[in-house]
């Protein structure tokens, strides 16, 4: 168990607020759980759990305080970071590896051990000192590599996504708010590749096969499901309740609520 003074905190570069993870991150959950979603799978983490999201994928989560508290502890591998290493150490990088959004990791006794360490080094709003940040980046690392080498394979792949099948990336991924080009870019191709390639599968443009795959997702999950559209809305990538409410009625003729029994 960490000790109780630790608190939340972030080592190495801003993350997006996007959905779409900028850089790969180490998460060691302190207090409280979070629930993941990555488009095909479901994550729920509790304290003393640990995990790497990966660069390039998508995510959702939600956090759920525990006595009115959340704490974490977030390490962001960036990729200037990783060059660093990689030029520093002999790593393999050939070991084949999945393709989920989360990796979690075993705890074992040096990831504990590195856990506590980072205590001492706390300032203000539980910020780490500058100088140390590297170095405790790196000892993390080390850690990681030891106990997984797979993540090799994971980290140190600096290349763009490559080309991939889109219908089975949207089926997976359809709920995710993220814009046109991000869906491109994940898909391996440009924007008008992107919409070409869509149009050839789907006959139809990504914006509105988007909105009326998530109409039909929430019908059913209304109607045979009796879920609540106010629950529901934000998870299948809508902004606001109205939008949801009026692109919903102008797809079948009835408000949300009027499927719900």
């Amino acid at each position: 168990m960490i000790a109780s003074s630790l608190q939340s905190c972030h080592l190495g570069p801003g993350i997006s607020p996007e959905q779409v993870i900028s850089d790969h991150f180490f998460l060691y959950l302190l207090k409280g759980s979070m629930l993941a979603y990555s488009g095909d799978k479901h994550y729920h983490f509790h304290p003393g759990d640990s995990c790497i999201a990966r660069k390039n994928h998508l995510l959702r989560y939600t956090k759920q305080q525990q006595d009115g508290d959340f704490k974490k502890i977030v390490i962001v591998l960036d990729e200037a970071f990783l060059k660093r290493f990689l030029a520093r150490h002999r790593v393999d990088t050939d070991i084949a590896t999945s393709d989920d959004s989360i990796r979690p990791v075993k705890d074992d006794q040096l990831l504990t051990s590195f856990i506590h360490s980072l205590e001492p080094y706390y300032r203000g709003e539980a910020e780490i000192e500058e100088a140390f940040a590297d170095l405790k980046r790196e000892e993390l690392l080390l850690i990681l590599l030891k106990n997984d080498p797979g993540l090799a394979a994971v980290l140190f792949n600096f290349g763009a996504p490559q080309k991939i099948d889109i219908e089975a990336f949207m089926t997976r991924n359809f709920r995710f708010n993220v814009p046109l080009e991000r869906f491109a870019f994940l898909t391996g191709r440009s924007l008008s590749a992107f919409k070409r390639d869509f149009q050839q599968i789907y006959n139809d443009t990504p914006g509105r096969w988007l909105t009326k795959k998530r109409l039909e997702e929430a019908y059913f999950l209304i109607h045979q499901q009796s879920q609540k559209p106010k629950d529901i809305y934000l998870e299948l990538g809508f902004e606001n309740l109205s939008h949801f409410s009026f692109a919903f009625k102008k797809q079948f003729g009835l408000a949300p609520t009027a499927v719900l029994y």
